[in-house]
């Protein structure tokens, strides 16, 4: 496997894990990764339900550096651990977000969509009343709303993220069927210098393509996209680097040579 760096990790600090930092950091190890980053979920005006009272995904930003500064210093002569967060976007959160990303050194920032309006596409609400194609429509366009209101990241997370949680999954979903959408929102990553991950945690979740779709990475190659991470999204140790062989598949065929990584913010490119 070329790709020995993985941009999109989750430990307990984030809300949907339980993962111990350094259980992370020794399984990276074991798979002989050059570098790691975490990226610790903060989303922000995340709606609450009875099932979630408080708001589980605002990220203790103090407590995940001082354990990140306690790995670095274990680990850090073996493998390069680097300090990311993921900034759940909506344009009422665009000013937190701001402060948020400026608050820290962050090595990386993955910006991604969530929530769309306030609404959850975790939920099946989210698709009651409506079509498929029409609720995909709604959080694609809520992209480009995002995109608006703010761009202090470096890439744009799991671009399709809500095919993992619609009726028929991605078994509908094509780029040509959304072009319209996807090119307007490729365009404004491109035109701002931010890129797009390729992110394998769909896999898991059912779906035949990882995120975004194949024919997504082609066309923001197309368009001279060429800032783009690779990142499991693993919220536990054994998922980290799942179906890497594969996005390195898909960047072949989508005309990359290369992957890219950060770190101060700055992109760098790693030969495949």
């Amino acid at each position: 496997m070329s790709i020995r760096t993985d941009f999109h990790l989750h430990s307990l600090h984030s809300g949907d894990s339980h993962a111990p930092m350094e259980d992370m950091v020794l399984r990276g190890l074991s798979l002989g990764l050059t570098h790691m980053c975490f990226t610790e979920h903060n989303d922000f005006d995340f709606p609450l339900t009875e099932e979630e009272p408080e708001n589980i995904f605002l990220l203790d930003t103090g407590n995940y550096l001082q354990d990140f500064l306690i790995q670095q210093k274990r680990y850090g002569n073996h493998i390069r651990l680097l300090f990311g967060v993921e900034l759940g976007l909506q344009p009422v959160s665009a000013a937190k977000n701001a402060d948020l990303a400026r608050s820290r050194d962050f090595d990386f920032i993955i910006g991604s969509s969530h929530l769309c309006d306030g609404k959850d596409p975790y939920y099946p609400a989210f698709y009651q009343g409506r079509s498929e194609e029409e609720a995909y429509r709604e959080y694609f366009s809520s992209i480009l709303q995002n995109l608006e209101c703010f761009t202090d990241f470096d890439v744009y997370g799991h671009l399709d993220y809500v095919v993992r949680y619609g009726p028929e999954k991605d078994r509908n979903y094509s780029y040509e069927k959304y072009k319209d959408l996807f090119d307007k929102i490729l365009l404004t990553l491109i035109d701002a210098g931010k890129g797009i991950e390729i992110n394998t945690g769909g896999v898991e979740k059912g779906l035949r393509q990882l995120h975004p779709c194949t024919d997504v990475v082609r066309r923001y190659r197309e368009l001279g996209g060429d800032i783009i991470t690779v990142g499991s999204d693993a919220h536990e140790p054994a998922r980290i680097t799942a179906s890497f062989p594969r996005a390195e598949e898909v960047l072949r065929e989508c005309g990359f040579r290369y992957y890219t990584i950060f770190e101060h913010r700055k992109p760098s490119w790693v030969k495949l």
